[in-house]
């Protein structure tokens, strides 16, 4: 690798014990990647501040003990716990994981990131990175947002690497970092849909998850479809990088390097093609759920987390109606989203309906968030594809307002 004068002086230990590991872990993650040299960053957003376990916070007190600094402004991903709902996953069910979650976090905010613990940084204007801009990225709809949306550029760094990242401000110059890295080589038709299909509530994370199993880690361009909202955009990002390993796709006519199929392709010809059918899509809608029908436990809605213009339609289908008390209807979503659905008056009429608005986690982690077992209903393609399988529960997917009609029911009701 060609190493610049700072590079050789960090990874030589001269600059401390914290910079000689970021700086060994980044060759060695260079050295994988086929990277010969590093770029420079300009923000990070680390899901190294999770709790998965007593090597995470051992990393994390190494760091802030060997006084750590961070080169870039560095955002939190979501957190375990939600410290102001701490019934959520109480201390008395789980001492350790809460106790490692609040540690963590301590830890993290210490070092100096912005405490933002959320799995949708880009809804906030100071993690919102430009076109072409080098970046951080590590949790996974995040990446394929920043990368496919904003035309930002990142490769999904897991947790350890990412802060490492954060505190050198360089990370291996390989991937969706380089101009060959982001071109598409595998197209994804939707032009034979109908428009009704094309407008359906769960059209955009349907299509996210074929194009995630179709696609496997190649970049995807998705062809014919002419509209999109950035929470659409959210919901084919969030389910592409779940079902597949889609840190990236083209919108054709839509994201930023896709002004053409052409453009998106860099001239190239594909290497694969991809027909979405309404045939697939019901296929594909089935699948997520493991029992379609019956009495509910909870509905969990918001992953990733809900947005502003998202908490509008639900306070809109809900429409002051109260949910059924024998289950939890829980909306995760960030501290600022919070901060601004409370000034609209809509967290009081949220809880006034028996909706709970969760902060600084998600739903689908476990150890399971209290009240979420049995059978559960939400409208994320994420959370349905996960959960079955992280949390035991039986899951049901369908969309916002199903998922609203069946909470005021207590069971599914489409």
């Amino acid at each position: 690798m060609r190493l610049t004068d700072q590079e050789q002086h960090w990874l030589s230990g001269a600059s401390g014990k914290a910079h000689k590991l970021a700086m060994e872990m980044l060759v060695a993650a260079a050295e994988i990647a086929g990277a010969k040299e590093f770029v420079a960053v300009d923000f990070a957003h680390i899901n190294s501040c999770h709790y998965s376990g007593q090597m995470s916070l051992d990393f994390a007190e190494f760091l802030l003990a060997e006084g750590a600094t961070l080169a870039v402004p560095t955002h939190t991903n979501a957190s375990l716990i939600d410290c102001s709902r701490p019934h959520l996953r109480p201390a008395s069910t789980t001492p350790v994981e809460v106790a490692g979650a609040e540690r963590l976090m301590q830890i993290y905010e210490a070092l100096g990131c912005t405490t933002m613990w959320s799995c949708a940084p880009y809804q906030h204007a100071d993690a919102r990175p430009g076109l072409g801009q080098q970046i951080i990225g590590s949790e996974s709809n995040a990446v394929s947002f920043f990368n496919s949306v904003l035309g930002a550029r990142t490769n999904k760094y897991g947790d350890m690497l990412d802060v490492c990242g954060a505190i050198t401000g360089r990370v291996p110059f390989a991937g969706l970092h380089t101009d060959e890295g982001r071109l598409a080589s595998h197209v994804v038709r939707v032009d034979a849909l109908d428009d009704d299909t094309l407008a359906g509530p769960t059209f955009h994370h349907l299509l996210g998850v074929i194009v995630g199993r179709q696609s496997g880690s190649r970049v995807p361009a998705i062809s014919g479809l002419e509209t999109a909202t950035e929470d659409q955009l959210k919901a084919i990002a969030a389910a592409a990088a779940t079902a597949g390993s889609v840190d990236m796709f083209h919108v054709v006519g839509i994201t930023p390097e896709a002004p053409t199929l052409d453009d998106a392709l860099g001239g190239r010809t594909a290497v694969k093609e991809t027909a979405v059918t309404a045939e697939l899509l019901d296929e594909t809608n089935q699948a997520l759920s493991t029992r379609p029908s019956g009495k509910l436990n909870a509905v969990c809605i918001g992953t990733p987390h809900f947005s502003v213009g998202e908490f509008a339609e639900l306070v809109n289908y809900l429409d002051g109606r109260t949910c059924n008390p024998d289950l939890v209807v829980l909306a995760t979503t960030s501290r600022e989203v919070a901060a601004e659905i409370q000034l609209r008056g809509w967290t009081t009429t949220l809880e006034a309906s028996g909706v709970q608005v969760v902060l600084d986690t998600c739903t689908y982690y476990a150890p399971r968030a209290t009240g979420v077992e049995g059978l559960v209903m939400t409208n994320s393609a994420k959370w349905a594809y996960y959960a079955p399988g992280i949390l035991g529960v039986d899951v049901v997917f369908g969309s916002l307002a199903d998922c609203v009609e069946s909470a005021i029911a207590g069971e599914v009701v489409r």
